[in-house]
């Protein structure tokens, strides 16, 4: 008869052990791999589909600005109206419209712009934000628009650049130019309300041609208004010059036409030519100027631009020499 050995029971009884407590353990931790394994890779498909959409459904990303305007010649007379005063400057934009605010590079002029929201065909800005421009460049890529294109700028959000579209009223021909921005270190100067003691409105084309005339004599030009009307004259090395302009006594005078002088007291203030010529550039932008001016203050010129805004010129009056010595 075989007689198991004392090795044989004890490999059994290893087998037993292995049978009922071991073997139990083994695959509950297999079960448990599986499960953390099974669920990890659900989790991550999870993760990985709502990456996937929500890159698909993202909401599309901001813009500083998004403008249209019908008539692309009023962007191109303004630009022109500012290019010869002002290199570079800032342009704020906000919901409620685009303004600026720049002084020449004497310091002598400052140069205020304000475009109504309203006054565009389409007018977009998410956040307020200020756009750095150089106008020589602004100004080449607006002549390459015809004065019938719509005009379209958009600029996005931390952008580096804006984009300018011109499409002829027939949609034959697009156009599309983008142009750098720049980073302009500037002030905005605090513009003080001002009652004026004299307020003269005129056809536009008539001060050009008064700045142009006095320009051939002299570089100076002396404003004196009194009861009457208002006299521009001028002194140089070739004679003397002056032109009087009176109130319209017209009743049958268009608006534009007519020449309104409001005076409180008289007075008498000069400037230099050479502004004033420059000012002048913004003719074609309205047929009325309007001139305030005060004692040793800025001399306002105002430009409307229909009822989109306007486009103001301050210009500090000329200090006569015999003024300073006493000063």
């Amino acid at each position: 008869m075989f007689t198991p050995s004392r090795y044989d029971r004890a490999l059994d009884v290893i087998i037993i052990f292995i049978l009922f407590f071991v073997h139990p353990i083994i695959n509950f931790f297999l079960s448990l791999i599986s499960y953390v394994l099974s669920t990890h890779i659900s989790l991550s498909l999870s993760l990985f589909l709502v990456f996937i959409i929500s890159r698909t459904s993202r909401a599309p990303r901001k813009l500083t600005l998004s403008l249209s305007q019908l008539e692309g010649h009023i962007l191109k007379k303004l630009v022109d109206a500012m290019k010869d005063l002002i290199t570079d400057a800032n342009i704020d934009v906000s919901n409620t419209g685009m303004s600026l605010q720049a002084m020449d590079s004497s310091h002598v002029s400052l140069c205020s712009v304000l475009l109504r929201a309203d006054g565009f065909d389409h007018y977009r800005a998410d956040r307020t934000n200020t756009l750095g421009l150089n106008f020589g460049s602004l100004s080449k890529i607006l002549k390459c628009a015809g004065n019938d294109d719509i005009i379209t700028m958009k600029a996005e959000d931390e952008g580096d650049s804006i984009n300018f579209m011109f499409e002829t009223k027939s949609q034959d021909r697009i156009s599309d130019f983008e142009m750098k921005l720049m980073d302009i270190d500037s002030e905005h100067l605090g513009i003080p309300g001002q009652d004026y003691k004299v307020v003269i409105q005129m056809p536009s084309a008539e001060f050009q041609r008064i700045c142009r005339d006095m320009q051939v004599l002299g570089e100076i030009c002396v404003i004196k208004a009194e009861k009457g009307g208002v006299k521009f004259s001028v002194s140089g090395d070739i004679g003397v010059g002056h032109i009087t302009r009176k109130p319209s006594s017209k009743d049958d005078e268009k608006d534009e036409e007519k020449t309104v002088i409001d005076i409180e007291e008289p007075l008498e203030l000069s400037f230099a030519l050479r502004y004033l010529s420059l000012f002048t550039k913004a003719t074609p932008l309205s047929p009325t100027v309007t001139l305030k001016m005060s004692p040793e203050v800025p001399l306002v010129v105002e430009y409307p631009i229909g009822d989109a805004g306007h486009i103001r010129y301050y210009l500090a009056p000329k200090i006569d020499e015999e003024e300073e010595d006493e000063e």
